[in-house]
């Protein structure tokens, strides 16, 4: 349990580790979808290799495109390379490293579902058992008045009645089926290889620096993106308050009492208020709040936090008759 919740806090730290988690689970429920797929082959010489490859191109388009369209970083990137330029320039190493982790991230699933019919064979012996030459076997059923073309057509279906007490269909298949077998190795060893090597030569062919910064860049555009449409969501949750509020004050009895005023102010509805105030920001109509939007899109700030790191801050001082500091509040 504890390395459960280990791999689950890992896959929500950020979204980098929810795209692998995201990934991981497309990558399984391609293979959870084939094996509860029933592939039943034409068993007709010009049908076969049609539906074979359709099988085995199709589902990985799909899963592909579906990689893509829940990868997070493939709208980061849409993002970052569509906008005006405003006050930011725009970094093409930072967009080049989103859609290079966006593809890696994508092709998982579509390689897993071809690596794993090559391995299972059935849609490999259904595409190419037309292309297997009889004279190496022997049991050929040259008495069923069909042409070899036909015949062999047929190797993909075993209840056929032409196969009947005949080893040539088993040959031929665990012919077909180690050829594709032998495909689907080669291709997941020249993957792991290739991975192996980009990892080992990268770092000598790459300026290490420049690598942090486009990671740390990428970064940031995701972060910044998440905390906007967080901050979007309060200050429209505080703007909707603001516009009910106004909308029922009509039918709100307001009490008034006449009450001294007391030294420290704790009404915790003017704080509230207050609070609800500094989230909006002063920005009190639609006019104002698509102009800000319009701004954001079409002008990004710049990358420079100096000018709020050193913004005076008020200070309220709460004094006595005396002239003593009884309360400060920042």
């Amino acid at each position: 349990m504890e390395r459960l919740k280990l791999v689950l806090q890992y896959f929500q730290s950020n979204s980098e580790s929810i795209s692998n988690g995201i990934c991981i689970i497309l990558a399984l429920v391609s293979v959870k979808l084939y094996t509860s797929f029933d592939f039943n082959c034409p068993c007709l010489p010009q049908y076969n290799k049609l539906y074979s490859l359709g099988v085995m191109i199709v589902p990985p388009i799909i899963l592909f495109f579906l990689g893509v369209l829940v990868n997070r970083h493939a709208g980061v990137m849409m993002d970052e390379w569509m906008r005006p330029i405003g006050n930011r320039s725009k970094n093409p190493a930072v967009v080049k490293y989103l859609f290079s982790s966006m593809i890696q991230r994508a092709l998982l699933a579509p390689m897993v579902w071809i690596l794993v019919t090559l391995l299972d064979g059935k849609i490999f012996i259904c595409a190419f058992s037309v292309s297997v030459d009889p004279v190496l076997f022997s049991g050929f059923p040259n008495n069923t008045g069909l042409d070899m073309i036909k015949i062999m057509a047929k190797v993909p279906c075993k209840e056929d009645i032409i196969f009947r007490n005949s080893s040539f269909r088993k040959a031929v298949s665990r012919y077909v089926r180690c050829y594709s077998q032998a495909v689907g190795w080669s291709i997941l060893l020249f993957l792991i290889v290739l991975g192996a090597l980009g990892r080992l030569i990268k770092p000598c062919f790459d300026d290490h620096a420049t690598s942090l910064q486009t990671r740390y860049w990428s970064n940031y555009l995701d972060v910044e993106q998440k905390l906007f449409d967080e901050t979007c969501v309060l200050h429209a949750r505080d703007f909707a308050r603001k516009c009910v509020v106004q909308f029922f004050e009509d039918m709100r009895e307001d009490t008034v009492h006449s009450l001294p005023h007391p030294l420290f102010i704790t009404n915790s509805q003017m704080e509230w208020e207050d609070e609800e105030d500094e989230r909006l920001h002063g920005i009190s109509k639609q006019e104002q709040v698509d102009q800000l939007l319009n701004k954001w899109y079409y002008s990004k700030p710049e990358l420079d936090v100096t000018r709020i790191a050193h913004r005076p801050r008020m200070c309220v001082t709460w004094k006595d008759r005396d002239g003593k500091t009884l309360y400060s509040d920042v």
